[in-house]
């Protein structure tokens, strides 16, 4: 039956001549894993697609960048050695940085600072901007969350749709219809309910976001202005964000919090997800050594491939040890320190097969960086999750995560190795957390249509359509005072103030002549 209605869908959409599509991806890690995948799925339907990848950004250690076989067309770009082995000491000190909690604005704008470095010297290499310019490409896919990619787009005269690889509400993703009683503002750290002070906590926030996304792209405005010459948005990134056909976002609402959606927001969260593999030999040897107690998967992210902080590895190491499960942990064995002992009951491993895992019948907890993929993938497999947020939108990321009972957060400052083992059995003893985890994950898979479908739909009717201009609605094209009703407001209070001016200073006037003529 289920055959049958693809069957039917199919047949159902409209006929159109496969595109020539450019998927851009400027940032490593999480980023391209995303994009390989719309990449791929595009080129299965049809299409011929070609992938401008950068290489040299922070590298998932144990994955290739050569893309998959028979598949879609890639061509790479590199600052070089030099650059990539200054860019990737300054990353890894960064990991250093967030492990002891000290994620700020000034790495974030640093950070930016590089991506924008990066964006002058990819646009001043003619030789690459011509050869994209003569493929003629119908559509451009980019990463919505480097305005460099933004740039490109509009410098090779393409139209484009934004990904965004995190939820609704990140740091440079497009305004939407956000009324402040309940929907938090990024890095409010707020769920949807909020009291008296969190209302206000997230008003202000709500202030201060404008001002964030002016700082970003003062760090672009130079290298936009020097490539794009006399086609310079007068908008800035807010202009670029507007032009988008159509913004997808790697996020449903199974983890987001309900709000108000836009015509031209789609969501295609979880497009890693799938059915779990059978595992290596091995590795399934391993796992079956631990019988029932099962095992934990620990992983803080694609571009954390060790604990550098000694206090808080050893923390973790002996908080591991006094727990029955076996550990399964993403660490760069060559960066292991040679002093301290391995518990028999933890595995390093350089890279963790993480949707094959969580799939795992014995697999009983995920502790992750909060990561928006990494989410998604412990609802899609109803695991628990302990997180241990380290930088950017993790934050919020596990609040949604932590609101909607998928399970626990201990900031890394925080963690001891008897909060950590306590918790970790709580997690695993306590029913709720793997029910609600089975709940999420229903809510999740019983969408109509899968997110990778969702994705080559959307795209096909951008396309189709002749652009996603239906889809945008006045507002964003109308100067912000107009947008607030300030001008109205203006006009309003003049003519109401107006005339109480007018009363006040006729009676005024009238009380002075009357004691003029009393003196007199």
């Amino acid at each position: 039956m289920r055959i049958v209605f693809w069957m039917f869908c199919l047949l159902a959409l409209p006929i159109i001549q496969p595109a020539k599509i450019l998927t851009v991806c400027l940032i490593g890690g999480s980023h391209y894993l995303l994009l390989d995948e719309i990449s791929h799925n595009l080129d299965q339907h049809g299409h011929e697609v070609r992938m401008l990848l950068q290489l040299g950004n922070p590298v998932i250690t144990g994955f290739s960048y050569a893309g998959r076989a028979d598949s879609y067309q890639m061509s790479t770009w590199s600052l070089g050695e030099k650059y990539i082995k200054e860019y990737n000491g300054w990353f890894l000190e960064q990991q250093t940085q967030y492990l002891q909690g000290r994620d700020n604005l000034s790495i974030f704008l640093k950070f930016m600072g590089h991506l924008s470095y990066q964006c002058d010297q990819l646009l001043g290499d003619k030789e690459m901007i011509t050869f994209l310019q003569k493929e003629h490409y119908d559509i451009i896919i980019l990463d919505g969350f480097n305005p460099c990619s933004f740039i490109l787009a509009r410098k090779l005269g393409v139209r484009y749709i934004a990904f965004y690889p995190g939820t609704l509400n990140g740091p440079l993703s497009i305004a939407l219809p956000s009324p402040v009683s309940y929907v938090p503002v990024f890095l409010s750290q707020l769920s949807d309910c909020m009291n008296l002070w969190d209302r206000a906590k997230n008003l202000f926030y709500s202030f201060l976001a404008p001002v964030g996304l002016e700082l970003v792209w003062s760090t672009f405005r130079e290298v936009a202005e020097r490539h794009l010459e006399s086609d310079t948005p007068p908008g800035g990134l807010e202009e670029l964000h507007q032009r988008a056909e159509l913004w997808a976002f790697n996020t449903d609402f199974s983890l987001e919090f309900a709000q108000p959606l836009m015509p031209y927001t789609v969501l295609v969260g979880g497009l890693l997800n799938k059915p779990a593999k059978p595992l290596e030999q091995d590795l399934e040897t391993w796992i079956s050594s631990f019988g029932d107690t099962g095992f934990i998967v620990v992983t803080l992210g694609s571009m954390v491939s060790s604990v550098s902080v000694d206090l808080l590895l050893v923390e973790l190491v002996t908080g591991f040890s006094r727990i029955p499960q076996g550990v399964l942990w993403r660490y760069d064995p060559k960066r292991w320190p040679s002093q301290l002992d391995r518990p028999p009951n933890v595995r390093l491993m350089d890279w963790l097969p993480i949707n094959d895992l969580l799939g795992h019948k014995k697999a009983r907890l995920f502790i992750t960086h909060g990561g928006q993929n990494s989410l998604l993938q412990a609802v899609y497999h109803a695991v628990p999750v302990l997180a241990i947020p380290l930088f950017g939108d993790q934050f919020d990321n596990v609040v949604r995560a932590e609101t909607k009972g998928l399970g626990l957060t201990i900031k890394p400052t925080d963690i001891t190795r008897e909060l950590l083992s306590s918790t970790i059995q709580t997690l695993i003893q306590d029913i709720r957390f793997k029910s609600s985890a089975l709940s999420l994950s229903r809510i999740h898979k019983s969408h109509p249509v899968p997110p990778a479908h969702r994705v080559i739909q959307w795209v096909e009717h951008i396309l189709h359509s002749g652009g996603g201009a239906h889809l945008r609605p006045a507002s964003l094209m109308q100067p912000w005072y107009q947008r607030y009703l300030l001008d109205l407001v203006l006009l309003l209070s003049m003519g109401l103030l107006g005339p109480l001016v007018l009363c006040w200073t006729f009676c005024r006037n009238k009380n002075s002549r009357e004691k003029h003529k009393k003196i007199q």
